[in-house]
């Protein structure tokens, strides 16, 4: 599956999120029979995700901005609850939301390009998708807590070192198809 946008920084809007949402049902079916063993999710080479589209949030009012905030944290355990295994394979940068929806898969690639970070601090807003929980799992609460707080970008060879990513590959789609053995998280 391949993150998309007009503007190629493959926002997660609330129309994108929505779409992602079926797309995940209708692949959940089939992943539930057998026709799939795996899920790889993917940008392109300059963005896995920039993340939330801050536009069109500093425009809903606070019931629209509580249901977004829900629909993104289903889109992240529809993900994180997948039947078989998730693999997220970054390029480029993996920001905010993007970063949560990586977090939610079971096994996330870099290329050496990416670059991971969470500005919300920085903006004011923090975020509603899982990334807070997940995140200190990973790396450990002191490590989440200085990217959180400090609005700290980590390139690929200090994810790795940190336990944010799982390898490096100058080609994650391309590795990620390799990766053996991997288990789903279980819901």
């Amino acid at each position: 599956m391949r993150l998309v946008s007009s503007d190629g920084t493959n926002k997660l809007g609330m129309e994108r999120i929505r779409a992602l949402h079926s797309v995940m049902a209708e692949l959940r079916a089939e992943a539930e029979i057998g026709e799939i063993k795996k899920l790889i999710i993917t940008g392109n080479d300059k963005f896995f995700s920039a993340g939330a589209d801050l536009n069109e949030i500093s425009q809903l009012t606070a019931v629209q901005a509580f249901e977004f905030s829900r629909q993104g944290q289903a889109l992240m355990l529809a993900i994180d609850h997948f039947p078989v295994p998730v693999i997220a394979a970054i390029c480029g940068y993996c920001m905010g939301g993007g970063m949560d929806l990586a977090l939610a898969c079971d096994y996330r690639i870099a290329a050496p390009n990416a670059i991971f970070g969470h500005r919300g601090a920085s903006l004011g807003v923090m975020t509603g998708w899982g990334g807070t929980q997940r995140l200190p799992r990973l790396i450990g609460k002191a490590r989440a807590m200085q990217m959180f707080l400090l609005v700290e970008m980590v390139k690929a060879e200090e994810a790795l070192k940190i336990g944010l990513v799982d390898a490096i590959a100058d080609d994650p789609v391309m590795h990620a198809h390799s990766v053996r053995g991997i288990r789903a998280n279980s819901p």
